[in-house]
């Protein structure tokens, strides 16, 4: 368990550890499905963070040089393992629930160990692991509740296994989310909000790999289910971290769409949005996009609708000149390469709530009507593009540096996504 072992790169098998349940051919769809985009992420994985970061860690939990294992792959990282110290320092919970026994189990019961106590229950899928980490945690000073709990189907309404957990207690302060590994499904730890109401006013959640897609879906999901519990993702850690923090309001859940054939159609649909390279979360199911992204798709949608309005108009102006350098001088925004088989029909300056917009209105080579609005603004997205809706459009979003981009029109949202993807990649210029 520590560094003077040897430990294997992937995880764990669990076939003795799960019940015997058949499992649904749409859980197999989705995971070749989401292996086959989540690759970077995976192998970005294997690197679980610098030897100074591990070193600062240690010294931080006075552990010994040699305590933890060796880090990546399917453990934690460093900057998980920061994170979790992080908050016990800040909020000193009182009982802490983890799901995915490990490393994290050391770091988290001996941060509690140095902030004032609390109780730790973790559980793991593998009950021989269990046992090697609870002497592993007695050789090193500490001690936590690790508890076995196999994996089993019908647990939650979400697809995948579940731990089968015991005697849970009333409250939970912390909530660790590690577990159960994304090959049982890639939304599999969307499941945990089986929890959620069990969070104490002011808990944290902290979910680890929440830079892999299934855990992006997951956290949109958590978002428009638990409006009481605020998301995001911070930086720090190679995989990703998503820390939600329950406000001082109750919580209502929105029932998680049964399974039945419509896991096909969304299995269909991503596999349609492979050459993309990314997913949609409004085809993969009844998503919202964060807060955060609501007024800057509401003017994207906006500027859309009032380039249709000046095309139907003879006495508005128009420009389909297009002089880069000039914009990005006069309002500080660069824009993106556009394909030179669209017909640049319309050129604005967009007066918007988030500050200096260009509006530019286009026509593609299957003459197809679009808008791409470009600005200031943050949203979830990244390189990759995010997809929403507006009534009848379709908009595809994504980021370049500080620059947020949409793409507006009346096409289907797999098309959409495909063109906004294509446009992403030229990059801003």
């Amino acid at each position: 368990m520590t560094s003077r072992n040897t430990t294997g790169l992937l995880r764990r098998a669990t076939q003795s550890d799960v019940s015997q349940d058949v499992t649904p051919r749409s859980d197999s769809v989705y995971r070749v499905i989401f292996g086959a985009i989540s690759w970077p992420w995976l192998l970005y994985s294997l690197w679980g963070g610098t030897k100074s970061s591990k070193a600062r860690l240690l010294r931080r939990l006075a552990l010994p040089s040699d305590a933890l294992p060796h880090l990546g792959s399917w453990k934690a990282d460093t900057g998980f393992l920061h994170h979790i110290v992080d908050i016990i320092e800040e909020i000193h919970p009182e009982t802490v629930v983890e799901l995915g026994a490990g490393a994290s189990t050391l770091v988290c019961a001996r941060a509690l160990q140095q902030n004032g106590g609390g109780r730790l229950i973790s559980y793991d899928q593998h009950s021989s692991f269990v046992a090697a980490t609870s002497q592993w945690l007695s050789e090193e000073g500490v001690s936590a509740d690790v508890r076995h709990a196999p994996l089993r189907h019908g647990i939650s309404d979400w697809p995948g296994q579940w731990y089968d957990l015991d005697s849970l207690p009333q409250t939970i302060d912390l909530l660790i989310i590690d577990g159960p590994p994304w090959a049982v499904h890639p939304f599999v730890r969307g499941a945990a909000e089986i929890l959620f109401d069990r969070l104490s006013p002011g808990a944290v959640v902290l979910l680890d790999d929440a830079a892999r897609p299934g855990e992006r879906i997951v956290a949109r999901r958590w978002r428009e289910r638990w409006p009481a519990i605020t998301f995001e993702r911070i930086p720090g850690s190679t995989k990703g971290t998503l820390i939600g923090r329950k406000k001082r309001i109750s919580a209502k859940i929105i029932p998680f769409p049964k399974r039945g054939n419509t896991m096909w159609q969304r299995a269909a649909a991503s596999l349609a949005l492979l050459a993309t390279g990314w997913l949609a979360h409004d085809i993969m199911g009844p998503l919202s996009e964060p807060a955060r992204a609501h007024a800057f798709l509401d003017e994207a949608n906006a500027s859309y609708a009032i380039s249709v309005t000046r095309q139907k108009m003879q006495s508005q102006v128009e420009t389909a000149h297009l002089d880069r350098q000039e914009i990005k001088d006069a309002a500080g925004l660069t824009l993106p390469n556009l394909p030179s088989q669209w017909q640049l029909l319309d050129v604005q300056l967009y007066p918007s709530d988030l500050g200096v917009a260009v509006a530019i209105t286009m026509r593609t080579e299957e003459q197809e009507i679009l808008s791409l609005f470009a600005t200031r603004a943050e949203t979830p997205a990244e390189r990759n593009p995010l997809l929403s809706s507006r009534q009848n459009t379709s908009v595809a979003y994504w980021e370049d540096g500080p620059f947020a981009y949409a793409l507006t029109g009346e096409l289907k949202p797999a098309r959409m996504l495909a063109l906004a993807a294509r446009l992403s990649e030229t990059g801003a210029k």
